[in-house]
């Protein structure tokens, strides 16, 4: 019997076993894409995100393979909903920081790596299309290209319900567009259309709906031969405009200790919006989205287990899991 011939990088990547993502690999411009579809929710979940990470991961230990990242979503309408509402009612209820800040953290790790993309030799671009609200819109704004297809609108509703935007939204949003663009947008919990995102340096290009496709495919072939050039050109942007994980970290502490004053009214007008969003992406039976975050917040803890920061840190996650309502 022949040996068996040992899996090339690429198909380590492409082949791994995602529940959430399809991968799809162009080897012509090494351009990477990622399709995401996050059930029941298309929303940044504990699975979502670990799913997410991985891949990421996967690029970084392959250094020089992957030369563009694209993301995009498989839900008609939608591409991200942000936050995991359903998430954030079960810990606020439980009153359970440590899960909070570890959820968060997730989010900025995903929003560190893309803001250091250049810095790995990797060109990045999503495609909007449909709603993509709070951390949605927060996980666009490190990519290099962003395309909006026309239809689609963004915006940070999370103030509606006293929830304040975290992660990434006020210094991300400063960055691109200024001060007082990122104080009235951030404020006002308004959604954009894609021209008006446009206007104020958020969106790179708009596109006719159903043209997004292409306008990925004519961007990395003008990108591409001059690769180099436009990497090192973005790392010195980042460095002219810096931002630290530490300051990342500083609101995702303010941003878990603001969702546990959320008061009974918030919660329950969470809870209708993240039924609501499970309704307009056709998700499964409402009634088992809360044991679906049970067990993506169980599993999220026992990955952490064993890793000796977290450890010292926020301890292992028992004690607060098994305090959980029904846990």
């Amino acid at each position: 019997m022949s040996a068996r011939r040992p899996l090339s990088g690429i198909e380590q990547i492409v082949g791994r076993p995602y529940k959430y993502l399809r991968l799809e690999w162009t080897d012509e411009l090494a351009m990477l894409r990622v399709r995401t579809c996050v059930k029941p929710i298309q929303c940044y979940s504990l699975a979502g995100l670990t799913e997410m990470q991985r891949v990421l991961d996967d690029v970084a230990e392959n250094p020089g393979l992957v030369r563009h990242l694209v993301l995009s979503s498989d839900v008609a309408g939608v591409f991200n909903f942000g936050g995991d509402l359903a998430l954030f009612v079960l810990l606020a209820r439980a009153r359970d920081l440590d899960s909070l800040r570890m959820y968060g953290r997730r989010c900025i790790d995903m929003v560190w790596w893309l803001e250091n993309a250049a810095q790995r030799g990797v060109h990045t671009i999503v495609l909007v299309q449909g709603d993509t609200l709070g951390g949605g819109l927060e996980s666009v704004l490190p990519f290099h290209k962003v395309i909006f297809e026309r239809s689609a609108q963004a915006g940070f509703p999370e103030v509606l319900f006293n929830l304040f935007p975290g992660m990434g939204a006020w210094p991300l949003t400063i960055r691109k567009a200024g001060f007082s663009i990122a104080n009235d947008m951030v404020l006002s919990g308004r959604l954009f259309t894609a021209e008006q995102l446009q206007r104020r340096s958020l969106v790179d290009l708009v596109v006719e709906d159903g043209e997004g496709e292409l306008a990925i495919d004519a961007l990395v072939r003008t990108v591409d031969p001059r690769l180099r050039g436009t990497l090192a050109a973005l790392h010195a942007r980042h460095l002219a405009a810096p931002i630290t994980y530490e300051s990342l970290l500083a609101v995702v502490d303010l941003w878990a200790e603001t969702a546990l004053t959320l008061t009974t009214r918030d919660l329950r007008l969470m809870e209708r919006l993240a039924r609501a969003q499970v309704r307009k992406v056709g998700g499964e039976d409402e009634g088992a989205v809360e044991e679906i975050k049970r067990i993506e917040l169980d599993t999220a803890w026992s990955d952490l287990r064993g890793n000796t920061q977290w450890d010292e840190e926020h301890g292992t996650g028992v004690t607060v899991w098994t305090g959980l309502p029904g846990g």
